[in-house]
């Protein structure tokens, strides 16, 4: 029986290690790799071309959000499952857009994420229970939304904001965003505030989708 060849991507070892040791219990899976963050993650794609890819969203150096793009940029058949903490669905609909094949919460079950990654490497989107009862309803609402030109129209962020929301979507924190730009961490905080309050967002995830979404920030 062939191995469902999986790759962890986590910038918490705990994380990796317990997914990795639970994992590897099944007949079926082997875990090929880990990686800490979205440049490891690409990086180790290429060179064990897993069949499935776990990826975390919150990571330093490069998101998960912008190592999805990558990954489906590149010429790699590697499936992957969006594997997180946030439960919006707004990160359902923005991660299966750019191309994910899977979601799911990180509190849930091992049963369920198990079977969310056999449904996957056989090639059917799974997305996390609780999240995909809602799923049907929502999308149609935007996509509705979307389809009669109501989309919101982008904020008026000064150039330097769109310079600070670049680099919030490459996934920098505000100290190195300070001294990739010679400001202050200060001033990045004071900025990334405004920014937030601009696009209407809670964190630095919403602000990577809305930039990418947005064609504020490319690959």
């Amino acid at each position: 029986m062939d191995k469902i060849r999986l790759l962890i991507v986590d910038d918490h070892s705990l994380v990796r290690q317990g997914l990795s040791q639970i994992l590897s219990l099944e007949p079926d899976i082997e875990v090929v790799g880990e990686a800490r963050d979205g440049e490891e993650c690409l990086q180790k794609v290429k060179e064990l071309h897993p069949d499935v890819t776990l990826l975390d969203i919150n990571m330093p150096n490069m998101n998960g959000i912008k190592a999805l793009r990558k990954l489906k940029d590149m010429d790699q058949n590697t499936k992957v499952i969006i594997l997180t903490f946030h439960e919006e669905i707004e990160y359902l609909f923005e991660t299966f857009n750019l191309g994910a094949n899977g979601y799911i919460v990180k509190d849930a079950e091992s049963d369920v994420l198990i079977h969310g990654i056999r449904e996957v490497y056989n090639g059917v989107s799974y997305v996390y229970p609780t999240m995909a009862e809602g799923e049907a309803s929502q999308l149609n609402m935007i996509r509705h939304v979307e389809g009669n030109g109501q989309e919101t129209q982008k904020a008026q962020l000064t150039k330097r904001e769109y310079e600070i929301l670049t680099l919030i979507a490459d996934g920098l924190n505000n100290r190195e965003i300070a001294n990739t730009l010679f400001i202050s961490e200060k001033t990045v905080k004071n900025h990334v505030s405004n920014i937030f309050k601009k696009i209407k967002v809670n964190d630095r995830t919403q602000a990577a989708i809305y930039a990418y979404r947005n064609k504020i920030k490319s690959i």
